[in-house]
């Protein structure tokens, strides 16, 4: 495993465990509140919020971005 692997938080999560967890912990209003994303605020779900994200870089990075502060408070 490369040194880059090691210290990279997100190396072999997938975007939906991401999402998932994020849910789960924050709920969609606070999401919304956190990372201004409409598909966290219309009619908000799994499915459609990672079709978002795959195709739009920028908001990938932010839900990404959240998670490792996510994590860093565990």
């Amino acid at each position: 495993m490369n040194q880059e692997q090691v210290n990279d938080p997100l190396h072999g999560i997938t975007l939906k465990t991401i999402l998932e967890q994020l849910v789960d912990f924050y709920g969609w209003e606070e999401l919304d509140s956190r990372i201004r994303i409409n598909c966290f605020n219309n009619n908000p779900g799994i499915n459609s919020s990672l079709k978002f994200l795959r195709k739009t870089p920028w908001a990938r990075s932010k839900v990404e971005e959240l998670y490792i502060s996510f994590l860093s408070e565990q």
